[in-house]
């Protein structure tokens, strides 16, 4: 049976609260129509019966060709055209509060990203958040817009049937489903078979493999350059050869006892035990022989629906991991801005670090009661051995974290106290790792100031050395980045510099961070 994704304290739960409501209303609706449109089974049992319950007369033949079977046929086709307009009218509600909830969790998330501390992003690869944004919030798409709608087939048809078989007969309706639960029985024991160290092994053969191949995909220019390419091609097939060996070993010993619950409930499977017990009553005189048929119409085609349950219940599994972690960046600590009664405008360009303090993990200070000035109009280089801090004071001048103790002043005002955005345009920085959006030339220079003027974008461009070099792509400032504008590294870092140059800050700031930033 499908694990709910509702249950209590799930992060699917969570995700999902905004549009739970509609979500019930598709999968009740999706149940009801399924029910409807297996209503001509029983239109076809009862004109059936009709026509083998006895010797064929004038009477019965016009039963058949009359009005009886006529009524039958309309009610069948009325009910099956019902059930198809819910099953339709099902599938829209789902998908629209999809459509819905992935709007909302998209923007909440790049409203979340926006308020984050820069320096949140360099302790986190790019395809960290390209996850969640996109496989993520996609895998909760077809949780959202298909779960539910399946789910509510599939009960709804086993229900109706379960119902319509036990309305015929009890006895042989209680025979005719003896093949479902002997399923769920063979099904936990094979579950049960699966040995915890055969598990944990596994899952490590699968980290180990996936953390091989990120690595051999994104040094292979280097192993080949170094000539080193045995070694990382035998890295890569140890990775592959272990994760093999244990998933053999993982899924050796479900083979048989998944393929025996599965060959239980075969539809072939099912009507032999109907017509092996539906003989044995018509023998005892319990039932006549035209009250076998349906249940073997209907019986076999319990099967379908009951291993679809078993099938999307995996769905809900990966469903899991998946808002667990829109919710982890959903919950990311954003940076604190001050209140508006508390905001501090800096008067004047000086910038004090005032025995400043930080720590990136408890008892572990890369900074200890730091204080120096940065005086109007000078220039400040940072020298220090590899790992001293460097790095790490500038981007507490740019509020990437703030000060563990201590405090950074621009002329005279708390960094914490100056609005984000105020900080950011008297602070103009440049990253070693250069990152230009897909758009214009000018739209990328502009980025800090939109509504600056060609002329002054082209003077920001002069002051960085690119002007000359942008005017000779295929359009000029008009170049999309991506498309037509293709710029080498130190050109595409010369941009950067013009960007920071246009916002005409009080402090300039070159800054060096990881690569995975």
């Amino acid at each position: 049976m499908a694990v709910s994704p509702a249950s209590p304290a799930s992060p699917v739960r969570r995700v999902l609260r905004p549009i739970r409501g509609r979500l019930t209303c598709a999968a009740v609706l999706a149940g009801l129509g399924a029910m409807l449109m297996l209503a001509p089974l029983a239109g076809i049992v009862h004109i059936a019966g009709i026509a083998l319950g006895g010797p064929v007369s004038a009477t019965t033949i016009g039963r058949i060709l009359g009005g009886d079977i006529g009524h039958t046929v309309i009610v069948s086709l009325a009910c099956l055209f019902a059930g198809i307009v819910l099953a339709c009218a099902a599938e829209l509600v789902a998908h629209l509060a999809d459509n819905r909830n992935t709007h909302r969790l998209r923007l909440a998330v790049m409203q979340r990203l926006a308020q984050v501390p820069l320096g949140w992003f360099t302790g986190r690869a790019s395809g960290e958040v390209k996850q969640v944004l996109q496989d993520d919030i996609g895998t909760l798409h077809e949780l959202t817009a298909h779960f539910y709608t399946t789910t509510g087939r599939a009960v709804g048809a086993i229900l109706i049937s379960v119902v319509y078989l036990f309305a015929m007969d009890w006895r042989m309706a209680i025979v005719s489903l003896l093949p479902f639960p002997a399923f769920h029985l063979v099904f936990g024991a094979a579950k049960k078979a699966i040995d915890e160290k055969n598990m944990t092994a596994f899952v490590a053969g699968q980290t180990r493999l996936n953390s091989t191949v990120a690595e051999f995909v994104s040094g292979i220019s280097t192993v080949k350059a170094f000539g080193a390419t045995g070694k990382a091609h035998g890295s890569y097939r140890q990775a592959v050869d272990g994760f093999a060996t244990a998933f053999l070993a993982f899924t050796r010993p479900l083979v048989a006892p998944l393929a025996n619950a599965n060959a239980l409930i075969a539809p072939a499977a099912v009507l032999a035990v109907v017509l092996a017990f539906g003989t044995l009553f018509v023998v005892l005189g319990w039932i006549a022989p035209i009250d076998v048929l349906p249940f073997a119409l209907v019986a076999p085609g319990i099967s379908a629906p009951l291993l679809l349950l078993g099938f999307i219940a995996h769905g809900v599994a990966h469903a899991m991991g998946a808002a667990q972690r829109v919710l982890a960046l959903l919950d990311t600590p954003v940076l604190a801005q001050p209140e508006p009664a508390l905001r501090q405008q800096p008067a004047g360009n000086e910038i004090r670090f005032e025995h400043v303090s930080y720590a990136y993990d408890a008892g572990e200070p890369v900074l200890s009661d730091v204080s120096f000035t940065l005086e109007t109009g000078s220039v400040t280089a940072l020298v220090g051995a590899s790992g001293s801090g460097k790095s790490t004071l500038a981007r507490l001048l740019l509020r990437f974290f703030d000060p563990t103790q201590g405090r950074i002043t621009l002329g005279g005002a708390d960094l914490r106290l100056v609005e984000t955005a105020g900080l950011y345009r008297r602070i103009g920085f440049v990253l070693q790792e250069v990152r230009l959006i897909h758009a214009s030339v000018r739209d990328n220079i502009a980025l800090g100031r939109p509504d600056a003027s060609l002329q002054e974008i082209q003077d920001a461009a002069r002051a960085a050395n690119i002007h000359e070099r942008i005017l000779a792509l295929p359009r000029g400032y008009d170049s999309v980045f991506g498309d037509d504008a293709r710029l080498s590294g130190g050109e595409a870092q010369r941009v950067s510099v013009a960007r920071a140059v246009l916002l005409d800050p009080v402090s300039y700031t070159h800054l060096t961070l990881p690569t995975k930033a």
